[in-house]
């Protein structure tokens, strides 16, 4: 046998195997506009590689289902009120995501508070999009808090997921400087459009490998981020989004 006969056996003529793409599940109790975004990254091959193997809502005429459905996802209606208590929810819900072999666990708009049994069963590979500059006003209704309060900045925060509500190490954020005649609607506007803009980013960063948790927090490239993780001024942003820049904001 020579040598060129050697080779073409054992090179030219394996197939190498395929190799598997990062699986993703969503987890949306509603319209599902952060999860069209990442919908829309994956179609565009922004997305670390990755693809969304499964929708899951608590709520089962979710219309981020029917979002699901359009693009070929696997969509799954989980009702929370068919189950007696939080922890058996989360027991059922915990094995219809094994089901799918996630890489990764998006919280798009999942309106449920996590038990600490799901939390550690995925913990470092779940990630939350919050609409506030976390720590700031965690939990609900952070919009009107920030206006009552006469902030200045507002905005979103990427994070990891932990047994504290919205109290995972931060990833990125984008900052919105707030204007004297904002109202709850626009700054939501404002805020929902840097959420689509951060989310697929971060999940991109994840399943590349960049981004990581670890008990001293999150880290990006193997360097410990600071508190608020990566932020977006409020300039970088608008740039990104297109938005208009008045005078003060260019400051």
């Amino acid at each position: 046998m020579t040598n060129t006969d050697y080779q073409s056996d054992t090179i030219k003529d394996v197939t190498p195997e395929p190799v598997d793409a990062p699986r993703i599940v969503v987890l949306i109790s509603g319209n599902g506009s952060n999860l069209q975004a990442l919908i829309d990254a994956q179609s565009h091959d922004r997305l670390g590689g990755g693809e969304i193997v499964a929708v899951i809502s608590n709520v089962a005429d979710a219309y981020g289902l029917k979002r699901a459905h359009d693009a070929g996802i696997d969509a799954v209606a989980l009702p929370h009120r068919e189950y007696d208590s939080r922890e058996a929810y989360d027991g059922a819900l915990i094995k219809v995501i094994e089901r799918h072999e996630p890489d990764l666990i998006v919280l798009a708009g999942f309106m449920r508070i996590l038990t600490p049994r799901f939390v550690q069963r995925f913990l470092g590979r779940m990630l939350n999009i919050h609409p506030s500059l976390l720590p700031d006003y965690q939990g609900l209704h952070t919009h009107a808090r920030a206006l009552a309060d006469g902030v200045a900045s507002h905005g979103c925060s990427v994070h990891f997921v932990t047994e504290e509500l919205d109290g995972g190490p931060v990833v990125l954020q984008a900052e919105l400087q707030v204007s004297a005649d904002e109202t709850v609607e626009t700054l939501q506007e404002k805020v929902r459009a840097r959420e689509h803009l951060l989310y697929p980013i971060a999940v991109q960063w994840f399943l590349e490998g960049r981004l990581q948790f670890t008990p001293e927090g999150a880290k990006m490239d193997g360097h410990l981020l600071p508190d608020h993780g990566m932020r977006l001024s409020h300039a970088d942003a608008a740039e990104e989004l297109d938005e208009e820049l008045d005078e003060a904001s260019q400051d």
